[in-house]
């Protein structure tokens, strides 16, 4: 799965992602000027092969949120953790709503699926994850992620679920460092483990593995460990959908080899959709790394992460009582979150 430079295919863009050994792209904010620019992008991508090429996007929320303008600006995931300790029956109502809005927005230019919801546990620890996760606690980010993933599945996405199997509990950025969590399978099993095993038992289509050691349980990062992916992720929690790795290109994936001996490390682990980003020279030598068929089991999986049903139609989208109703509670998110802030400007920005 391979990055674009600009807002629409070049030559050199087309020749590479006719490749067989190339599945999909993922999409930044620099891919991206207006509404319909991207829509006419993500038809050319589709355009090029048959089945088409995957199109996935980071719209998270808060912090990590790649289109902006003319979408509507998305809470942190943390946002309702906080409505969930006032009103846990709200917060659910209001975190599958809002699931809907994001994927119902995205699905209307083109895009398969957002690399959501972050099933890490918010500890205070790390700096990369924060208010990316939902709460600290695992029963609140069960039903809050449960829920986000009702509402994309409503509105004819796929869930991914992140970053297996938990980040939450270092402070190091896997963007920049290798991480290493010291502890026991048994503690990773009772707490950080448990909403991943509650959405695979619902039925989670893809899962992204974090560039994190857990060295009690493999000197390997997770997403380069057949034990963590083979022996814990397909056979222990009997996981049967996607496994996305985490970018080849961050610090951590360096423990793999170079690129594609960290490719081939991934694939060999057990990840079906490899990732690498923001290095062109790097996803080109990937690529000619591998050079036989696809496996057709790994095709069927990820045919579960096209967009499914009818494809929203954008002009009319803002007209749908649910978006109106999405939008109703990401305004008092955004009210809450001022009031808790102990901020009082009458003229701060609504969302879009």
């Amino acid at each position: 799965m391979l990055d674009l430079a600009g807002t629409a295919l070049d030559a050199e863009d087309r020749e590479l992602l006719r490749h067989p050994a190339v599945g999909g792209v993922i999409l930044f904010a620099r891919n991206y000027e207006s509404p319909s620019q991207l829509a006419e992008l993500t038809t050319a991508i589709h355009a090029l092969r048959e089945p088409p090429l995957l199109i996935g996007v980071d719209q998270e929320g808060g912090r990590v949120q790649r289109f902006r303008t003319d979408f509507t600006r998305l809470p942190a995931a943390g946002r309702f953790g906080r409505l969930y300790a006032q009103d846990p029956a709200q917060a659910r109502r209001v975190c599958e709503s809002v699931a809907w809005l994001m994927a119902s927005e995205l699905r209307a230019v083109g895009v398969d699926f957002s690399f959501a919801p972050v099933l890490d546990l918010d500890r205070g620890i790390s700096r990369v994850i924060g208010d990316r996760g939902f709460a600290s606690a695992t029963q609140p980010v069960c039903e809050l992620a449960s829920a986000w993933t009702d509402g994309v599945r409503r509105a004819g996405m796929s869930a991914v679920g992140k970053h297996f199997p938990g980040h939450g509990g270092i402070a190091a950025d896997s963007h920049t460092d290798l991480p290493t969590d010291p502890r026991p399978f048994a503690d990773l099993l009772m707490e950080d483990l448990v909403p991943f095993q509650r959405l695979i038992d619902q039925g989670l289509e893809a899962i992204m593995p974090a560039h994190v050691i857990y060295p009690q349980i493999d000197t390997r990062p997770a997403g380069f460990s057949p034990v963590w992916l083979h022996d814990i992720l397909r056979g222990r929690l009997d996981f049967q959908g996607v496994i996305f790795s985490d970018d080849l290109n961050m610090a951590a994936a360096s423990a793999g080899g170079d690129y594609p001996e960290r490719a081939h490390a991934a694939a060999q682990a057990g990840c079906d959709m490899l990732l690498i980003c923001n290095n062109r020279p790097a996803a080109v030598a990937i690529v000619d790394a591998f050079r036989n068929p696809p496996d057709p089991a790994i095709q069927l999986r990820l045919l579960r992460m096209h967009g499914r049903g009818p494809r929203p139609d954008r002009a009319h989208l803002h007209e749908q009582p649910d978006w109106q109703h999405a939008v109703q509670h990401v305004a008092r998110l955004e009210e809450l979150e001022t009031l808790d802030l102990g901020l009082t400007d009458p003229t701060s920005p609504r969302p879009a």
